[in-house]
């Protein structure tokens, strides 16, 4: 990539420099210089109708045109990404991914095996304690939180929370999009309906959730068929519980046929959260610190509000009234979103060991 051996030496000095010098946004004026000087990010799992990865590559693009971004199979999932990056600790060439954006678990799990390298962005604070590493090993950027995706020419009156659920007006209507005993999906739908109840979370929530379930299946008004838009418009599943980003993508795929409403539950509302992360072994280092920069700025935040995700810095954007008006005009009222509960690990995996063990015993519905 470096023709003139004077670069490449020079590349080799303030690469070290920065790499060492920088585990936090000390001086963005010299990271900028460092990662041009680099010329390259290695991306990988990042499908550009995700989130609205695709614009968010391209804004990078736009402002960096001197870096070039290398993108590794768009298909990967979590497990893969990581695995990428152990079996490239030695490789310095194109396989070797810069950054990974995984599910919320694999941060913490990826840190623990010292694949991750500490960096702390220039809006650090913005971010949530409870969807960040304390070390800066890695942080949350976006997340969904479960809605109801309600086809309106069958529900005439639309639920407003949980509770309104339980309700005769919705016999035979409410689907959740996953099997309960294995769907993340799922498994973070009941428990949204526990911590709705009161429950504090972990445990306790993920059992007030198959409490809340036990109900609905007992009133005749769940429907025990993993659901998606398609069934949704059919009429198998007239109340779909879903990630918002999910039912707003349905929305607009559904265009008015038939006409559908996103509503975000007025209580137990749950964010699941991915993360962002650098290799401990990115060849890029610098570019790598410099598109988690982007990614975390305000225009890179917008960019998940665009591709219907929820920025991780939405309530400071919000606060300083950043967000722009036609964005939101598309999204539920960004009131719903205030509330939001991060779970962290520990709550996720009592929760989840509750709910998998005991939705056959409590709940008896059989999702298919």
């Amino acid at each position: 990539m470096f023709k003139d051996a004077g670069k490449v030496l020079s590349l080799g000095v303030v690469s070290l420099m920065l790499t060492t010098a920088i585990s936090s946004a000390q001086n963005i004026d010299d990271l900028v210089k460092a990662a041009k000087a680099e010329g390259q990010l290695t991306t990988i799992a990042l499908p550009h109708d995700w989130c609205g990865y695709g614009a968010v590559i391209d804004g990078f693009k736009a402002k960096y045109p001197e870096i070039t971004i290398n993108e590794l199979n768009p298909d990967a999932g979590s497990g893969d990404e990581v695995e990428a990056i152990k079996a490239n600790k030695d490789n310095k060439g194109p396989q070797a991914p810069d950054v990974i954006d995984v599910g919320l678990s694999f941060g913490p799990s990826a840190k623990a095996e010292g694949l991750l390298m500490p960096y702390k962005v220039s809006t650090w604070d913005t971010i949530p304690d409870s969807a960040k590493d304390p070390e800066g090993y890695w942080a949350g950027d976006y997340y969904g939180v479960l809605s109801f995706l309600v086809n309106k020419d069958l529900v005439k009156a639309v639920p407003a929370d949980w509770t309104d659920l339980l309700k005769t007006d919705y016999a035979n209507t409410v689907a959740l999009a996953g099997d309960p005993r294995a769907s993340n999906q799922a498994i973070q739908a009941v428990y949204a309906a526990g911590i709705s109840s009161g429950a504090g979370g972990g445990e306790a929530a993920g059992t007030a959730g198959l409490d809340f379930f036990k109900k609905l299946n007992a009133a005749g008004n769940f429907v025990p068929v993993s659901g998606k838009a398609a069934t949704l418009a059919q009429g198998q599943t007239p109340i779909l519980v879903t990630w918002d980003y999910n039912a707003l993508a349905g929305r607009d795929t559904l265009k008015d046929n038939p006409p559908v409403e996103v509503v975000v539950p007025k209580t137990g509302v749950v964010a699941g959260v991915y993360v962002q992360a650098i290799s401990a072994y990115a060849p890029h280092p610098n570019a790598a610190k410099l598109w988690l920069e982007y990614l975390y700025s305000d225009e890179g935040q917008i960019g998940w509000l665009k591709g219907y995700c929820h920025p991780i810095r939405f309530n400071d954007l919000a606060k300083n009234g950043k967000l722009p008006a036609d964005v939101m005009a598309k999204l539920p009222p960004a009131e719903s979103y205030a509330g939001a509960v991060f779970p962290t690990l520990d709550e996720q995996g009592k929760a989840k060991e509750a709910i998998t063990k005991n939705w056959d015993a409590v709940v008896g519905a059989s999702v298919q």
